[in-house]
Formats: C-alpha cells, sequence, structure tokens
C-alpha cells in the first residue's frame, strides 16, 4: 500500500524500477513497458491531485465543537457550530448556536438559549436555509435537567420567518407526551443528534425514554430505557395535550425505527443499543433485484457476545414510505413499552466479525457514513495487526472490504466526498483523505504535536467536495480553545 503525503508533495515509496534484457523477445519488452508505466502513472494520481491550503476560521475563547456531519450551508460559504467548556463537547453547557464564513471570517449568532436552557450539535438543511440542534430543558428543576432523555430537536429557519412559527421563525422538531395515552408521532423522551437525509425532508435522530428510564429492570410487564434510533418526518404536525407541564408540540410526525430488547441472546441478531447512525445514499441504495429502496439508515448494534462481552456489529433498517401505520404495537408505545417501529420497518444484521482477531466495530467513536450513491457503507474496524482502518459493506451485505491498510490508525470521524470518491479522516495527527477505490491515503496537514492535533469529533466535506472543515485545540487570550479550521483541496 501507498502513502503518500499531500502537504509536502512527496512519494514516501521507492521509484519504480524495470529491468528489460536486450535478448527478450520485443512484445515481451513492450509488456513489461506497458505495465511499468502503468504502475507509474497509478502510483502517482495521489500526488498530482491536490495542492492543500489550511486556514484558521475561528479565533477568540470559548471551545468550538463541530457536529460529524452537515455543518456545512447550501452553499458552503458558511459553518454552524455551538461551543462548550470541554475540549471533547461532553459537557453540554452551551448557550449560543453561531455560523461563521469561510472567506471573511465573519461570526453571526444565530440563537441564544434562555431560562437556563442549553443548545448545541448543529447541523444544516442540504437544500434549504434551515439548521436544526439540540435544545435542552428550559427552567430545569431536580427531577427535570438536561439528560439523553431530556432533550429535544428545534429546526431554526435562517429565511423569513414562517407564518405561525413562534421563536422566530423556530420550531419544535419532535412532540412529547408523557401521560399515557400517548398520541401517535409523539414521543416520551429525548432526542439527539438531528441529521437530514439527502433530499433535505426527513431527519434522522437517536433517542432515550423517559417513560422507561424509571424501571432499573426489565420485567414481564415492562421494558427499560435503550437507546434507538428514529426519524422525524414533515408534513404531519402534531398536537398533544397539555396534561404535563413538559409536554410540547411537534412540526414533525416522529417514530423510532428501530427495535432492541434489555437482554440479547448471544449468538442471535438481537441487540440492546441502536446509534451512531447515517442515512444511506442521498437518495436510498438499489436492491439485488434493481429496484430502489428509497430511505434506510444504517447504524451500529450492540450485541451480546458468544463469551459475555458485547460488540457493535453494522446494521441497517429500510424504512418505509408511509411512518403513520403501526407496526407490531402502538407507534407512540404503552407505559410499560417503548415505541414500536412502523409497519414495513426492516431491520437487518451487515456485519458478522465475532471470529475476527479483533471482533466488532473499533476506533474512536464515529457515526457510520454512506457514498452518496449508497451502495457502501463505511465504518471503522482494526485489522489483525491491531491497526484502527477504514472499511466498507454494502447495503445488501456480503463480505466487508478493507479499505486503508495504513501504519497508522484512523483517528476521527469520517465523511465523504459528494462524488463519493474521497473519505476525509485524520490520521498520524494530520487531516487525511482516502481514495476509496484504491485505498491510498493523502495527507493533507502537516504531521504536528499531539496538543493541537486535528480532534476526533469531525471532519465533514463542504457541499461541492473542495474543502473540509475540522477542529484544532489552539492558543487564545487566555487558555487554548477549540477552534475551527479548514482545508481547501487544490487540484
Amino acid at each position: 500500500m501507498l502513502f503518500f503525503s499531500g502537504y509536502h508533495l512527496r512519494r514516501r515509496t521507492p521509484p519504480v524500477y524495470c529491468y528489460i534484457l536486450p535478448n527478450w523477445p520485443r512484445f515481451s519488452r513492450a509488456a513489461v513497458l506497458f505495465v511499468a508505466l502503468s504502475l507509474l502513472l497509478e502510483s502517482s494520481k495521489a500526488e498530482t491531485i491536490m495542492h492543500p491550503v489550511e486556514k484558521q476560521i475561528t479565533r477568540g475563547a470559548g471551545g468550538k465543537i463541530l457536529t460529524n456531519a452537515g455543518v456545512w450551508s447550501p452553499d458552503g460559504e458558511w459553518i454552524v457550530y455551538d461551543s462548550r467548556s470541554d475540549p471533547a463537547g461532553e459537557v453540554f453547557d452551551g448557550s449560543t448556536i453561531e455560523m461563521v464564513n469561510v472567506r471573511t471570517d465573519e461570526v453571526r449568532e444565530l440563537y441564544r438559549s434562555t431560562n437556563g436552557a442549553h443548545c448545541g450539535v448543529a447541523s444544516f438543511n442540504p437544500r434549504t436555509p434551515q439548521i436544526v440542534f439540540i435544545l435542552g430543558p428550559e427552567n430545569p428543576t431536580p427531577d427535570w435537567s438536561y439528560g439523553p432523555f431530556h432533550r429535544q430537536g428545534v429546526v431554526l429557519d435562517l429565511g423569513k420567518p414562517r407564518a405561525g412559527a413562534p421563536r422566530g421563525g423556530m420550531v419544535n422538531l419532535d412532540a412529547r407526551d408523557l401521560v399515557p395515552p400517548f398520541t401517535p408521532g409523539a414521543l416520551r423522551g429525548g432526542t439527539h443528534l438531528h441529521v437530514w437525509d439527502g433530499a433535505g425532508d426527513w431527519v434522522a435522530f437517536t433517542y432515550e425514554d423517559h417513560s422507561l428510564a424509571q424501571f432499573a429492570m426489565e420485567t414481564p410487564t415492562n421494558g427499560i430505557n435503550l437507546r434507538n434510533v428514529g426519524v422525524c418526518v414533515p408534513g404531519h404536525p402534531v398536537r398533544v395535550p397539555k396534561d404535563h407541564p413538559r409536554n410540547h408540540d411537534g412540526a414533525f410526525f416522529s417514530v423510532l425505527a428501530t427495535r432492541t430488547v434489555a437482554n440479547p441472546r448471544a449468538g442471535s441478531d438481537e441487540i440492546k443499543r441502536a446509534s451512531e447512525e447515517a442515512w444511506v445514499g442521498t437518495n436510498g441504495y438499489l436492491r439485488p433485484d434493481g429496484t430502489r429502496q428509497h430511505r434506510a439508515l444504517a447504524f451500529q448494534g450492540r450485541l451480546a457476545g458468544l463469551n459475555t462481552e458485547t460488540n457493535s456489529e453494522v446494521f441497517i433498517v429500510d424504512l418505509p414510505g408511509d411512518v403513520s401505520i403501526p407496526g407490531d404495537g402502538p407507534l407512540a408505545g404503552t407505559a410499560g413499552r417503548m415505541p414500536f417501529p412502523p409497519r414495513g420497518a426492516t431491520q437487518r444484521r451487515l456485519t458478522r466479525t465475532i471470529n475476527r482477531k479483533y471482533p466488532g466495530l473499533q476506533g474512536p467513536r464515529h457515526w457510520l457514513r454512506s457514498s452518496p450513491d449508497g451502495s457502501r457503507i463505511a465504518f471503522l474496524m482494526k485489522d489483525d495487526s491491531g491497526v484502527v482502518q477504514l472499511w466498507t459493506i454494502s447495503p445488501n451485505g456480503g463480505e466487508p472490504r478493507q479499505v486503508t491498510r495504513n501504519p497508522w490508525p484512523v483517528t476521527s470521524t469520517f465523511t465523504w466526498s459528494p462524488d463519493g470518491r474521497w473519505v476525509a479522516h485524520a490520521m498520524d495527527n494530520s487531516v487525511s483523505v482516502t481514495e476509496m477505490d484504491s485505498g491510498l491515503t493523502t495527507r493533507l496537514t502537516p504531521r504536528c504535536e499531539d496538543v493541537v492535533a486535528p480532534r476526533p469529533e469531525a471532519c465533514v466535506f463542504s457541499p461541492d467536495g473542495s474543502r473540509i472543515a475540522f477542529i484544532r485545540r489552539l492558543p487564545s487570550p487566555e487558555h487554548p480553545a477549540n477552534q475551527i479550521c479548514m482545508v481547501t483541496l487544490g487540484h
């Protein structure tokens, strides 16, 4: 495997030598020359395509945090972010959503939370000037403070405020109903990390359930709170009774898409957690019979191993066009059971890695990412040497394909370029891209010290594929702070 340094534009492999004996037949000499020239052309590809230029976009105090996808405005001119007090953003204490212009460095405040609430994890609609983000509880109380099942999604229209939209064009994404019988299309807990599909219509999220969080263990009459994945569908606003102070309406119809169980059977495809999801393709994917599955989510499913350990594998759930039809149980769930997926939601396991030397998905926390055409789902897993590499698998199943074979592990989340040729990620304290067909990796920024290395949370391609947004922790007036940086790929 060749590894190229786009920053230094130097190949790290010896030149290709070709020895031709004078007494070889003419056709043999021609064949050898052809092979040698082909090797030279192939090995020079990564050197000739990129002349990357890095730029720091933000400055000043405050730890900027990027979501792992969807941070670019549709026109590629702005990057949306929030600010938190710790480098990894694990402390959800931000109060503003802002965006920065990548050409002028202008910063605009888009939203400021009030009444003790916090906000963060913002992403753009890929088609229209809207953002979606997490909003924590206003006026928090000891029994209702921010947490996985005490948060919601909100949509902010950056254009003109829509008629009937409160708070200057901002609406609740998901409705909440905490009093049974629950309202179909509403949820009973908290949603997190909202990402639009390629059409800018449906929104995916992860979910945890307030109603079941009161139970410490599963019984014949009740389940327990487990993380799941769901979708919000526009065009069906949901109104709920106001018989609980934390109930609220939602502009979208929300359902869970995945099925989990508290105690998966060892060796089965049952999972106890569904998370780190991604839309499959900008328009779904092609099934083996040539028909198109228009919407599907790939996600990490955590299951029980044969020796009581847990591993995460790649799963997929195909979504129906109409999510308002109940499946095996009520869409809104019951007082003792999680909301049920709609009819036609089909969950399948794609990877089976139990017999590998390092089973399960590995590496930094990462979200699965699909190629734009939906034919490949990328994930991280260790090779037999214990190095975290990029892998892909078809949404139709089959054997995983190892893409990279680098001596350094992938150290961040990742995204595909819009043309499906590249994946951007961090590696060896650099921002890099990997050509997904050949597996060749190009270093875009020079290797640096650990303290200022690209952070693992985000490495996001722009809509036109010419730039990558990421975070470095850099000196600021008072102490080091996360700053948004960008590398431009010159061609």
